[in-house]
C-alpha cells in the first residue's frame, strides 16, 4: 500500500507539472483525451482495489458501505471533470489518495495478521510410543486405540489420557495448569496428556482416545474460542450503513428534484439540469469524509505507538477500542500476579542454625533438578560440594534420603516424615513444605512459596480507582494457596484447582453475567494453559518477558515488561484515545453536514468544500497525535 501511495503521489505531481508548464494544452480533443488517461492511470493505481470492493458489494446486495461511497464520490468528482471538461481531475484522485493513507494507518497499527494460534500450542504431541517386539515404535495419536499401553520416555509429552501401569516420574504440568512446580506420580495414578516426562520412563495405558484428551480438548478451545471472539466494529463501517445511502439518495434526489419541481411550477419551464446535476455530484464529492477516514485510524495509531512506548503492545485498534469499555479483569495466578519462581521464605521448628538446616537440605537435594531443590540451593547461596553427599535414595512422592558429612539427612514431605517415625506438626504457613530430619531427630521445615510481584497489590487498587467493577483470580493452584493470595491482594472473587476447561467455563459465567452487553471482561495470564481463556474474553493480555508463544499469539494486549500495573494504565490510555475519536467525530461530523448544506444550495463550490475538509482534516490530525502523550496517564 505504501508503494502504491508514493507511486500514485508522483504521478499525480508529474501530471500537475506537465499541465502547470503547459507542455501539453488542456484544449481540443487530445489534451482532453491525454490528460484524463494519465489521471485515470493515477486513479487506479490508488483506487483499483477500492472499485473492485465496491462492485463486490453491490454483488452481493451489500452496497452500501465505505468502498462504495469512496468510489461513488471519486467517480462523481470525474464526471465534474468530464462535463466541465477542464482537464482537472484532482479531486477524485486526492479524495481516494487521503482514504488509502487513512487506510494504511489502519494496517500498519494493526500490524501482522496473528497466525494459527493451535499451531504454536507446543503441547500438542507429534508421536506416541508402542512397544512391538521390544522395541518402540512411533504412531500418530490418532490412530492409538483405548486400552493400549504406551510408552512415554524422559522429556516426551503424554500424548493421550491414561493410567500409570509402571513407572514413577515428575511430570511438568505447566502447559495445563500454569504451575511450575512438577507433580509426582506413580504406578496408579491418572495421567493427563499436554504434561511433559521429566524423569522416569512410564507405561500408560490409555483410557480415551486421542480426540477426547485433554490436550485435543485445549486445543479445540482455542480454535472454537478464537470464531467466538467479541470484536469491535470500525466506526466508519458503521456509520458509513446509514451515512452512505443517505447521502447518496439525497444528491439523487438533489439533481432530479428541483429540475422537475421547476417544470411544473416555473413559468419559464426551464429544468436547469446541468446547475441541478452539477450541484449533486459536488455534493457528493464533499460528502466524503476525509477528515474521518485519516483522521480515526490516526487517533488509534498514535494510542498504539504511546502505548507501545510504555512497554503495552496493543494488536489493533478494535482491542484498544473494547479495551476501553472494560468493566471486569480476570487473573491468572502464577506468573501473573506472581513471579512463578519459587524461594524459601521461612525456617520454622529449627532446633539448628537456620542457614545450616538450609544447608543440609540443599546438599541432600544437589543432585535433583526438581524447582524445589533449585530453591533450596538458590538459598544456600553456594555451589554445594558433591564429594560431602553420599548414599542418595530418591523416594517417588515422598522427597530424598541420603548423607552428608557421615550424617544420615531426610528432606521431604510429612509421608517421608512419618515413614521414618517421626511426628511433624501441621504447617500452618503458604506454600511447598519441605520437612528436615538429621540422624533420625526431626530438626524443622523450610517454607518455599511462589512470590508475588511486588506491584499487584497496586495494581489491583489501580484498577479499582479506574473503575473496574470486579477483579476475578483464576488458578490451577490449590485452594489454600489461592485463597491467601487472593486475600492479599484483594482481588473480589477466587477460583482455585481449575484445569483450562473449567477456566474458560468460568469466564464464559462472568460473560454471561455482564449487566451490559458493551462492558468488556478482560482475562490476564501468560502460560499455554491461558490461550483458550486469552481468546474467549473480549480482550485478552498476556505477559510478554515470561510468558508462552501461544499466550502471547493468542493475547491482544502483551505487557512487554509482565508488570500488571500496567494494566490500569492501558485501561487509561484506551480511553484517552477513545475520547479523542469522540472529539474528532464530532468536529468532523458537525463541519461536514455544515458543508453539504452550503454545497447543497450553491452558496459553497466544491473546492471551497475541500479546502474545509482539509482544515477539519488538518485540526482533527492535530488533535489524534495527543494520544502519544501517554506518559504521564
Amino acid at each position: 500500500m505504501l508503494i502504491r501511495i508514493c507511486i500514485c503521489a508522483a504521478l499525480l505531481i508529474m501530471v500537475n507539472v506537465i499541465r502547470g508548464i503547459g507542455l501539453i494544452g488542456t484544449e481540443g480533443t487530445f489534451g482532453f483525451v491525454f490528460y484524463l488517461a494519465l489521471y485515470v492511470a493515477t486513479y487506479l493505481v490508488i483506487g483499483y482495489d477500492i472499485l473492485v470492493k465496491a462492485g463486490k458489494g453491490i454483488v452481493n446486495g451489500r452496497p452500501f458501505d465505505e468502498c462504495f461511497l469512496m468510489a461513488f464520490a471519486t467517480l462523481g468528482a470525474f464526471a465534474l471533470a468530464v462535463i466541465e471538461r477542464n482537464a482537472d481531475y484532482n479531486e477524485a484522485i486526492a479524495v481516494m489518495l487521503f482514504y488509502q493513507i487513512g487506510e494504511l494507518f489502519q494496517n500498519y497499527a494493526v500490524g501482522r495478521s496473528r497466525r494459527n494460534i493451535s499451531d504454536l500450542m507446543d503441547i500438542r504431541p507429534d508421536y506416541a510410543n508402542i512397544e512391538k517386539d521390544g522395541e518402540l515404535e512411533q504412531v500418530d495419536p490418532d490412530n492409538v486405540e483405548i486400552g493400549t499401553v504406551i510408552v512415554v520416555k524422559p522429556g516426551e509429552k503424554v500424548p493421550i489420557d491414561g493410567v500409570m501401569v509402571e513407572g514413577s516420574s515428575s511430570l511438568n504440568t505447566a502447559a495445563l495448569t500454569g504451575e511450575s512446580v512438577p507433580r509426582d506420580v506413580a504406578e496408579g495414578d491418572e495421567i493427563v496428556s499436554g504434561c511433559i516426562n521429566l524423569t522416569g520412563v512410564l507405561r500408560i495405558r490409555t483410557t480415551r482416545a486421542f480426540g477426547e484428551s485433554t490436550v485435543s480438548k485445549i486445543l479445540e478451545l482455542v480454535e472454537n474460542a478464537s470464531s467466538r471472539k467479541s470484536r469491535s466494529e470500525q466506526f466508519i463501517a458503521k456509520f458509513a450503513r446509514v451515512y452512505t445511502p443517505a447521502v447518496v439518495f439525497s444528491a439523487i434526489a438533489l439533481a432530479i428534484l428541483p429540475p422537475v419541481f421547476r417544470i411544473i411550477f416555473a413559468s419559464d419551464g426551464g429544468a436547469m439540469w446541468s446547475v441541478w446535476v452539477y450541484r449533486a455530484l459536488t455534493f457528493l464529492v464533499i460528502s466524503c469524509p476525509c477528515a474521518l477516514v485519516v483522521s480515526i485510524p490516526l487517533s488509534f495509531f498514535a494510542g498504539i505507538g504511546g502505548a507501545s512506548h510504555e512497554g503495552i503492545l496493543i494488536k489493533g485498534s478494535n482491542f484498544l477500542e473494547t479495551l476501553s469499555q472494560a468493566r471486569t479483569v480476570v487473573f491468572d495466578k502464577t506468573g501473573t500476579l506472581t513471579q512463578g519462581v519459587f524461594e524459601v521464605t521461612a525456617v520454622h521448628h529449627a532446633t539448628l542454625d537456620e542457614h545450616k538446616l538450609i544447608e543440609y537440605a540443599a546438599a541432600v537435594e544437589c543432585y535433583s533438578s526438581h524447582p524445589i531443590s533449585l530453591s533450596l540451593q538458590k538459598a544456600y547461596g553456594q555451589a554445594v560440594d558433591r564429594s560431602r553427599v553420599s548414599d542418595i535414595e530418591e523416594i517417588s512422592g515422598h522427597g530424598v534420603k541420603g548423607m552428608v558429612d557421615g550424617h544420615e539427612v531426610a528432606a521431604g514431605n510429612l509421608k517421608l516424615m512419618r515413614s521414618l517415625g517421626l511426628e511433624v506438626g501441621e504447617c500452618h504457613s503458604i506454600g511447598t513444605i519441605v520437612h528436615v530430619a538429621i540422624d533420625g531427630q526431626y530438626c524443622g521445615h523450610i517454607v518455599i512459596s511462589d512470590v508475588v510481584k511486588p506491584n499487584s497489590k497496586a495494581a489491583i487498587s489501580a484498577l479499582k480507582a479506574a473503575g473496574i467493577q470486579k477483579t476475578v483470580m483464576l488458578t490451577g493452584d490449590a485452594k489454600r494457596i489461592a485463597d491467601k493470595v487472593g486475600s492479599d491482594l484483594k482481588v473480589d472473587e477466587v477460583h482455585s484447582e481449575l484445569l483450562p476447561v473449567d477456566k474458560v467455563s468460568q469466564v464464559e459465567k462472568l460473560l454471561s453475567e455482564k449487566k451490559n452487553s458493551k462492558d468488556a471482561l478482560v482475562f490476564v495470564g501468560d502460560g499455554i494453559n491461558d490461550a483458550p481463556v486469552l481468546t474467549r474474553a473480549d480482550i485478552g493480555i498476556a505477559m510478554g518477558a515470561m510468558g508462552s508463544d501461544a499466550a502471547i499469539e493468542a493475547a491482544d494486549v502483551v505487557l512487554m515488561d509482565d508488570d500488571p500495573l500496567k494494566i490500569a494504565k492501558a485501561l487509561r490510555i484506551s480511553r484517552k484515545c477513545i475520547g479523542i475519536v469522540y472529539q474528532n467525530i464530532a468536529f468532523a461530523l458537525t463541519v461536514k453536514f455544515g458543508c453539504l448544506i452550503l454545497g447543497a444550495l450553491g452558496i459553497t463550490n466544491m473546492w471551497a468544500a475541500i479546502f474545509a475538509d482539509v482544515g477539519v482534516m488538518v485540526l482533527a490530525v492535530l488533535n489524534a497525535i495527543r494520544a502519544l502523550r501517554v506518559s504521564k496517564l
